[in-house]
């Protein structure tokens, strides 16, 4: 068993979770409000800018030409498909792209964000591997598991989006991520490995965290 399979299996009750939580499964047989979607993509839209320096990061702290290309294909990647897609999505809902600019984390993509800026500037580049999986494997998952149910017939954009996450050119990032954390776990000791988990966990968690928030709508209080 590999590393990353050892991760999963330790972790199957989060992972299920997520693919459980009606966020998820409204977006597979398209209840999903539509209000509920639009927070989404607004805080995703929010959480990718910070995901994007994080990126830029792993690429900084690679051990190898290789990772630090393909850190820097992602970030471009991120930058300039995923954020793009994002801004689409918006434009089909009236939302401007200055709209999406100012929109300010909800608490959950701020936390979850702060954490993984933490580990990318303190953390190992193990660490940081491991830490950006969840998000990275974790829409190659929904996206399989949604599309192997069937698209929502009469919900198009829903379809989209699970089109887009489970493609195979999606699937193949995040397959080589998960390669790359394999890689480096085999070089890793013990305690390294603990906290490659560590960080691991929390990101899952963070993921869930963004799922309900996204569910409920969470604002800030007062």
């Amino acid at each position: 068993m590999s590393f990353t399979q050892g991760l999963e299996a330790r972790h199957a009750g989060l992972r299920q979770a997520i693919l459980r939580h009606p966020f998820v499964t409204g977006i597979g047989d398209g209840s999903l409000p539509v209000e509920a979607f639009k927070f989404y993509v607004r805080q995703d839209y929010a959480y990718l800018i910070e995901y994007a320096r994080v990126l830029a990061q792993a690429s900084a702290k690679a051990p190898d030409l290789e990772s630090m290309g393909w850190f820097a294909g992602l970030l471009h990647e991120t930058l300039h498909t995923e954020m793009a897609l994002h801004r689409s999505y918006c434009a089909r809902f009236g939302i401007s792209a200055q709209e999406l600019e100012e929109t300010q984390p909800a608490p959950a993509t701020a936390a979850y964000t702060s954490f993984l800026l933490a580990t990318a500037h303190q953390g190992s580049f193990g660490e940081l591997t491991a830490a950006l999986l969840p998000c990275q494997w974790g829409y190659c998952e929904i996206g399989e598991h949604l599309v192997h149910r069937g698209l929502p017939p009469n919900a198009p954009l829903y379809a989209d989006w699970i089109r887009t996450y489970s493609s195979p050119e999606f699937v193949a990032i995040g397959r080589h991520l998960r390669g790359l954390v394999d890689r480096v776990a085999q070089s890793a000791g013990p305690a390294e490995r603990a906290r490659m988990e560590a960080a691991y966990r929390t990101s899952l968690r963070y993921e869930l965290a963004f799922w309900e928030a996204a569910y409920r709508q969470e604002a800030w209080p007062g």
